[in-house]
């Protein structure tokens, strides 16, 4: 779960972090009343990164100029987003900018800290410039600096920054944090350090333990611009946009931060499908023989066949990520979309002897014979060099993190499905192909 700006700083306020005067504004009337003296900078409380550059944070002088700037901003879609809350806050002069986070590593499963001397808008110049520390053992000052000093900070901001990061870090543990993000963390003349712009992002499973980030979630809210579709499982999230790249993930938190960086490699997006966390979706083999998993591979299916058949789709990205992912059997419920066979010649048959099982009787599907089961598979089978394509399927592109890559590499590379296990490499080049 991915917190607003406004939340992510109450929690920095909470623990020490700095951050301007700033004050929440449902409505444009609101700013009739506001309490922070001009000038003030409103900005759009969306999940969506670029917001500047696409117009959803403005600078104001006066009463009348906020209030035009905020019926604009409330108007104003980012990444398919409106917002339902702006935030008025001070304007600050910095002489520098930095970018700071505090960040779980799924691959070392450990925490990270990372810093850069190039904050703000320059994302791609930070990414070039990032430094690391990754936190091996017990937690002390020395991991903040060390990261300061390599970000190449010297005088008094080895310490301010370096106290900054401690309090993030300290934020990360308490709150069961995937991500806690500063950027900027602006630099006065006078060596002031400032939170400009935070990012907070939660664990779905760990909300249950903390019950001001329950509370919170029900608030994280955003208007779509799109239409959520009816024709899905209560357990899709599905929503329509009007671009032509489709991307199918699962977990809230993954599901935006994919669609921000399609945003910020140029992509536009025609629409998306969030199958749902780790916790609901469990792609071990193991598991095939019940229902459950059956109905999993139903899901990711219909997620496929709901993104594709928009004629506007020219690319699919499919990004799902878990400890639990079989990446193996995903692959082979992609190459039977692909190919057009029916779900049922991978669901109904055990990868572990390759023999057919019968249907789920509540599932209302007859149980076919081990006869037509391998019939159908020895017409278009999975591991044969050369495969019938099925007609006016948009092209593929997979992201997998889970057990079983190379098999499953080896399954697309049959159909032509590039397989990559590195996110920005796979937003790339599925931006590529359809441009």
């Amino acid at each position: 779960m991915d917190l607003l700006e406004y939340q992510a700083k109450e929690l920095f306020r909470e623990m020490g972090i700095p951050v301007l005067p700033s004050q929440r504004i449902d409505h444009p009337k609101d700013l009739k009343g506001l309490k922070i003296p001009y000038p003030v900078v409103l900005k759009s409380q969306v999940r969506a990164t670029g917001r500047g550059k696409a117009g959803g944070i403005n600078f104001v002088e006066n009463t009348i100029d906020a209030v035009a700037a905020a019926q604009t901003i409330f108007n104003l879609p980012i990444t398919g987003e409106y917002p339902e809350v702006l935030l008025a806050e001070a304007k600050y002069d910095t002489d520098k900018e930095l970018y700071l986070a505090v960040v779980l590593d799924q691959t070392v499963r450990r925490p990270v800290l990372l810093g850069s001397q190039q904050g703000g808008t320059s994302t791609e110049s930070a990414m070039e410039k990032m430094q690391q520390v990754v936190v091996t053992d017990e937690f002390s000052p020395f991991y903040a600096r060390r990261l300061v000093l390599k970000m190449g900070l010297s005088g008094i901001l080895v310490k301010s920054v370096s106290a900054i990061v401690e309090k993030m870090y300290r934020l990360f543990v308490a709150k069961d944090l995937d991500l806690v993000e500063i950027n900027p963390l602006g630099i006065s003349r006078s060596g002031e350090v400032m939170a400009l712009d935070g990012k907070v992002s939660a664990n779905d499973e760990a909300i249950c333990r903390h019950p001001d980030l329950a509370k919170l979630s029900h608030k994280v809210t955003c208007q779509v611009s799109g239409e959520l579709s009816l024709d899905t499982s209560p357990d899709l999230n599905f929503v329509t946009l009007d671009g032509n790249i489709g991307i199918l993930c699962n977990g809230v938190g993954l599901t935006m931060a994919t669609l921000d960086l399609v945003h910020l490699y140029g992509g536009k997006l025609a629409n998306f499908v969030n199958l749902g966390g780790d916790a609901r979706m469990d792609f071990s083999r193991d598991s095939l023989r019940d229902s459950f998993a059956s109905r999993l591979c139903e899901h990711l299916e219909q997620g496929l066949n709901l993104i594709g058949k928009d004629p506007n789709v020219k690319a699919i990205l499919v990004n799902l990520i878990g400890s639990a992912i079989d990446c193996e059997l995903v692959a082979e419920v992609i190459s039977a979309y692909v190919q057009g066979i029916p779900r049922s010649a991978i669901a109904l048959r055990d990868p572990l002897v390759g023999s057919a099982q019968e249907a789920p009787a509540d599932r209302g599907v007859p149980a076919p014979n081990s006869e037509s089961i391998n019939r159908s598979l020895e017409e278009k089978t999975y591991t044969s060099n050369s495969v019938d394509l099925a007609p006016g399927k948009p092209q593929l592109i997979v992201r997998l993190v889970g057990n079983r890559f190379a098999e499953a590499k080896e399954t697309l590379s049959q159909i032509k499905v590039p397989l990559i296990d590195n996110l920005d490499e796979a937003i790339k080049k599925t931006v590529a192909i359809v441009q």
